[in-house]
């Protein structure tokens, strides 16, 4: 079976769509800011499985002293629920930024190419 050299085809990518771009953007960053707070979960529960947190107490006890401390404790201040509730608001306004750049970038490139015209893509089939 004799193998004959493979088709070209060159392209151009003059337009983007810049719905198909803000709605693949908009979901692209709800899972990463969905990842970024199992994240920041899993660290925070594993460094308080870890005794990090009554370390740190410790450690501050010692260096200022217990009676001029007070009640000091760190997860009072780095808890949980505080650290994930600061992650979620963070990976909201994410969201909304990156849904929003990626969006323009499609429109600024739509302006650009209708000027340069576009990307030129070669494509090959192989055999």
């Amino acid at each position: 079976m004799a193998v004959g050299p493979s088709r070209r085809a060159r392209l151009r990518l003059t337009r983007i769509d810049p719905w198909s771009v803000m709605k693949t953007a908009f979901l692209l960053s709800i899972a990463a800011g969905i990842v970024s707070v199992v994240a920041v979960l899993m660290v925070w529960s594993v460094l308080g499985g870890a005794g990090v947190w009554t370390s740190i107490n410790q450690t501050v006890a010692d260096v200022v002293g217990e009676d001029s401390m007070g009640n000091f404790d760190i997860e009072t201040y780095l808890g949980t629920s505080r650290v994930v509730g600061f992650t979620m608001v963070i990976a909201a306004i994410d969201v909304v930024l990156l849904t929003a750049i990626a969006t323009l970038s499609a429109f600024l490139y739509n302006m650009a190419a209708a000027l340069l015209g576009g990307i030129e893509i070669t494509l090959a089939e192989d055999r």
